[in-house]
């Protein structure tokens, strides 16, 4: 009996395999597989020892130290200020920052900054070999429109400890950049960036106000300084508050910028009659007030005024309201650790509320120009070469007959009709006339304002406390 040939299969799958094309594509297919897996195995492998070997340090731009790295890294190689001895740059894609001083007639003044580029650099630092990557993201700050930033430091893990050399370096040479100047702030949306470049510190004796005045408050704020512990013991919020009024060009502003000069501050600045600025935005900004740092609210009335009917343009945006200042002062959510100046040229549109101890601690008149105040510009600009100071005294008898100021003996000069000026209106004079104190005293009378606000010529109700 033969035996039954085995049976067909329903689909010739053996034909296939026997074909040559077949196999070959399907070996090569195999291949490909196992290459793919390969290759995503090796990926992980790469990912895995790349978190074992380096480390990443990625830093913000809203981040302070940012512009100190970026600044770090467009060091020269050979620094002969000390900062930099051991670093081989290798960035090769630049960008530039500008910095212009802008005048009346134009552009004064710039200032160039050469920058690592967007994109990878590779440098050398202390024989460790550093990635940089400056990225600019696709997402962007919702107020300002602004993309964001990042630059990200990329080392061996056994070398992670040059950070922390890098941004000691970058921070000291920040330092010095800064050495001997006033950092200004203003807001905007709702976050503080620097106003300009830093300003060089004014000093405080160049700002003449009427006698005892300057040295009360400086020692004010100098013993508020040193009792922080004083005030948490006993439950104080830590802040003091100064309200500065008087007609404009008395000296108020650059009183405070030398003030912050003195304490090594900076000021950061807010003005209440400024279009956008609302309640929410007033309190969130004073509770992220920069470090080290004297908060100037200029204008203090404007929180008072309806702007919807003062402007000529039909202006009807959000304003500052007088219980949102108030709020923002001391409120519930009020920051602490904060010294605050207010400033105004009419105290009698301030309600009482504002200016009560917790708000306002001390408040201080800063008016026109007195006797004292007009001795001392003139010995300031002149005093090197006025001889015998008889240049001072045709100054001071001039003014006297201008009723810009009163007699040695505290009184106006008989037939003088009152009048008053400013510092700054005196000032500007003395400038003017340089070299020539004749000129000085001949022009005299063009101190004379021309324009009057009664308000501003009296003392008013409030006076600095004892």
């Amino acid at each position: 009996m033969s035996n039954p040939s085995p049976p067909k299969s329903f689909l010739p799958l053996d034909s296939l395999f026997e074909n040559p094309v077949f196999a070959g594509g399907l070996g090569l297919a195999g291949l490909g597989a196992a290459a793919a897996l390969g290759r995503r195995w090796v990926i992980k492998g790469a990912s895995l020892v790349k978190k074992r070997l380096l480390v990443d340090l990625e830093i913000s731009k809203q981040d302070e130290s940012y512009q100190w790295v970026l600044a770090w890294l467009s060091l020269p190689r050979q620094e002969h200020s000390g900062f930099i001895t051991s670093r081989l740059t290798r960035i090769h894609h630049m960008s530039m920052k500008t910095a212009i001083s802008k005048t009346a007639n134009g552009p004064a003044s710039a200032q160039f900054m050469v920058q690592s580029g967007y994109g990878k650099h590779i440098i050398r630092y202390k024989n460790a070999f550093i990635q940089i990557d400056r990225e600019k993201q696709s997402s962007h700050n919702h107020t300002t429109g602004e993309p964001h930033e990042t630059v990200t430091l990329t080392t061996l893990y056994a070398h992670r400890e040059v950070f922390r050399d890098i941004f000691q370096e970058a921070y000291q040479l920040a330092r010095a950049a800064q050495e001997g100047k006033t950092i200004m702030w203003t807001s905007r949306g709702i976050d503080w960036e620097r106003f300009g470049d830093a300003r060089r510190k004014r000093p405080l004796d160049s700002v003449i106000l009427d006698k005892g005045i300057k040295e009360r408050i400086v020692d004010d704020v100098k013993d508020f300084l040193g009792r922080q512990k004083w005030y948490v013991d006993r439950g104080i919020p830590y802040r003091r508050g100064y309200l500065l009024y008087g007609p404009p060009g008395s000296g108020k502003s650059s009183f405070i910028q030398a003030l912050a000069g003195e304490l090594d501050f900076g000021v950061a600045i807010i003005n209440l009659s400024e279009r956008g600025m609302q309640d929410d935005k007033l309190a969130h900004l004073l509770t992220k007030l920069p470090q080290r740092t004297i908060l100037l609210l200029e204008d203090a009335d404007a929180a008072f005024v309806n702007r919807r009917k003062a402007d000529a343009d039909g202006y009807n945006g959000a304003t500052v309201t007088f219980s949102g200042l108030l709020n923002a002062l001391d409120g519930v959510a009020a920051g602490e650790e904060r010294i605050a100046f207010l400033t105004t040229n009419h105290i009698d549109r301030l309600d009482e509320a504002l200016i009560r101890p917790g708000r306002v601690d001390m408040t201080v008149r800063i008016g026109w120009a007195t006797r004292h105040q007009a001795i001392q510009i003139w010995d300031r600009f002149y005093g090197d070469r006025d001889v015998q100071s008889k240049g001072r005294e045709l100054f001071l008898d001039k003014l006297e007959q201008l009723g810009l100021i009163d007699t040695a003996d505290g009184g106006l000069r008989e037939g003088a009709t009152r009048r008053y000026t400013s510092t700054a209106a005196i000032q500007g004079l003395f400038i003017t006339n340089k070299d020539d104190m004749g000129g000085a005293v001949e022009m005299a009378e063009g101190l004379i304002p021309r324009i009057y606000e009664p308000e501003l010529e009296q003392p008013g109700a409030l006076k600095m406390p004892a």
